[in-house]
């Protein structure tokens, strides 16, 4: 039997000092993101075209519309901005920065509050420092991880190695693959173990290098690096950060294309950052 008091799971509800603290994240950040030039942007709850960001449709929860034609539950916010900002507000508006406060959902009662910000020609440098500059608004302090998504593709495409494996990092299948330097590639976590990459590939040391380089232009101590890293997220096609504390992900982002359209952007996970704050104010 179920009450009428219950939430299904994956669900949120929050009251009290938890609202609040929703309420203040928002606000702070729709002022930040305001002075830094974003313009918001609210985008349907409804899409046509979710199934195109997912290699896997099982996250989508589907329903059709009054012609019986599919639509989903917008479970991602990214290309839902970028596709109606260059279709459909491309001749009313040269604005090139968006952010938008909205929930997603996934199959099958899962949601998650998120703060996004999407720019039309962005790189990678900007919307990490932009979503890092959140966090500071926020007294939230995490560690920035960053990964290339053009390593793990070059790896499955040309090299052999599963994908799969490489999602799970299932080490054994990864180091068995019989790369003189495979060993070399999982142990990097650190910018200075990119010094030297004379025992790669060329086109693997050239993706390696923009890690290199985006890690340096952050100018930052506590820096991360994951080359192995994989997002399913089929737009997301070369660097991508993380934010994360106490093993917790705050926040994701990085460059990807849609419809031939080049941009940057992230999400900052609202959820994740209530949580945090409640416990930070917890503990002092």
């Amino acid at each position: 039997m179920i009450f009428a008091h219950e939430i299904p799971a994956g669900s949120h509800l929050y009251s009290g000092e938890a609202a609040r603290t929703k309420r203040a994240i928002e606000s702070r950040a729709a002022e930040a993101l305001t002075a830094q030039g974003y313009e918001e942007i609210v985008t349907p709850l409804f899409s046509y075209q979710q199934h195109e960001n997912f290699a896997d449709r099982r996250p989508l929860i589907r329903l059709n519309d009054a012609d019986n034609h599919e639509v989903s539950l917008r479970a991602d916010s990214t290309a839902d901005v970028v596709r109606i900002v260059t279709r459909r507000l491309g001749r009313s508006s040269q604005v090139k920065k968006w952010f938008y406060i909205q929930p997603v959902f996934t199959f099958p009662t899962t949601e998650q509050y998120q703060v996004g910000a999407e720019v039309i020609d962005g790189d990678f440098a900007e919307v990490t420092r932009t979503a890092l500059s959140l966090m500071e608004v926020l007294d939230l302090h995490p560690l920035v991880q960053i990964a290339n998504i053009a390593i793990p593709r070059l790896l499955a495409e040309k090299y052999g190695i599963d994908l799969d494996a490489i999602e799970a990092m299932n080490l054994d299948a990864i180091l068995t693959s019989g790369h003189p330097w495979i060993e070399a590639l999982v142990h990097i976590q650190h910018p200075r173990d990119l010094q030297d990459l004379s025992g790669y590939p060329a086109d693997l040391a050239a993706e390696l290098n923009r890690m290199a380089d985006a890690a340096k232009q952050l100018e930052r101590e506590d820096v991360l690096l994951s080359p192995l890293y994989f997002a399913r997220l089929r737009y997301y096609d070369a660097l991508v950060f993380r934010l994360f504390t106490d093993n917790t992900v705050l926040a994701t982002g990085g460059t990807y294309t849609i419809d031939e359209t080049n941009a940057a952007g992230f999400a900052l996970y609202t959820d994740a950052c209530i949580t945090q704050t409640l416990q930070k104010d917890i503990h002092g």
